[in-house]
């Protein structure tokens, strides 16, 4: 009696790559590139979430002598005026415009347009450098302050600075204003109240003149704005910095027609996501810090 002896076939590779875990496909369609960019990018949003969380908690507790952004930002180059908020709006706008010159530099990728692809990512190259210079000179400005300063008194803790006519903008040089504490607290408070004359005199006799802003003091009020100022913007600067490096690097490997022989421009495409996710963490710090 002869024996039959069956046997199961070992699987082949293409049962393998058959199966969305088999290492042979990628699940949802998606590269696995493209899928690690977007865990980075989420966990980024966490932290960036997170720093504007804390912020609007801070703001919230000191509303009444927090500084207005359109009180402090207001230079612009070669102009020497009060322009609320306007070389901010001009950096939002530029570094909105290279987001939509690195979505034409995907689109042309998947064309296969290698000239197109290098003429986009130069403008995408050129727009957040300027965003990043535009930071740069922002905070400069920030740092040195204004001509006339203001006064840290004699706690170390409060400022009291020059008041300025919120319509016409002219600062009033012999009129100030200093933060009054709610009843009972030494860490709340209720708004500002005017000193002026021998009462002023008396106060600056013991006051250190300050000019500018730095982690320590700051001339334009409590000191946390600044703080909250050089981190948020700090840290995406560095993002949008690191962005320009990155797009640098890519379009070398394009000019070289790397991707001309793999068949594709996908690394173009994950740059993209990371410059796009860029620019949206800066609409949120515009409309959070600067506007709201």
């Amino acid at each position: 009696m002869s024996g039959h002896v069956s046997q199961t076939a070992a699987p082949s590779h293409s049962d393998h790559s058959a199966s969305p875990w088999g290492g042979g496909t990628s699940p949802y369609k998606v590269s696995y590139g493209k899928m690690m960019m977007w865990f980075f990018l989420i966990s980024d949003a966490f932290t960036f979430s997170g720093l504007l969380t804390a912020y609007g908690f801070m703001r919230h507790k000191y509303a009444d002598i927090w500084p207005t952004a359109g009180d402090v930002f207001t230079h612009f180059p070669m102009y020497d005026g009060h322009i609320e908020l306007a070389y901010v709006a001009f950096m939002t706008f530029v570094l909105i415009a290279s987001s939509v010159t690195m979505v034409l530099a995907v689109e042309a990728g998947h064309r296969m347009k290698k000239k197109s692809v290098q003429f986009w990512m130069v403008l995408t190259i050129l727009g957040g450098a300027i965003f990043v210079g535009s930071q740069a000179w922002e905070w400069y400005h920030f740092i040195h302050g204004t001509e006339h300063g203001a006064y840290l008194l004699e706690d170390g803790v409060t400022v009291m600075r020059h008041k300025i006519d919120p319509e016409t903008h002219v600062l009033e040089k012999d009129v100030f204003l200093v933060p009054v504490n709610r009843e009972g607290s030494l860490t709340e408070f209720s708004g500002f109240r005017e000193v002026s004359g021998n009462e002023a005199a008396v106060m600056k006799s013991t006051a250190t003149h300050i000019k500018g802003a730095t982690l320590k003091h700051n001339e334009y009020g409590i000191p946390l704005f600044a703080d909250f100022f050089f981190f948020i913007t700090g840290f995406h600067g560095f993002h949008v910095f690191s962005g320009v490096c990155i797009n640098f690097i890519i379009f070398l490997m394009v000019v070289e027609g790397k991707f001309e022989k793999t068949g594709h421009y996908e690394m173009v495409e994950k740059v993209g996501l990371y410059w796009h996710f860029v620019d949206l963490v800066w609409v949120f710090v515009f409309t959070f810090f600067y506007l709201l």
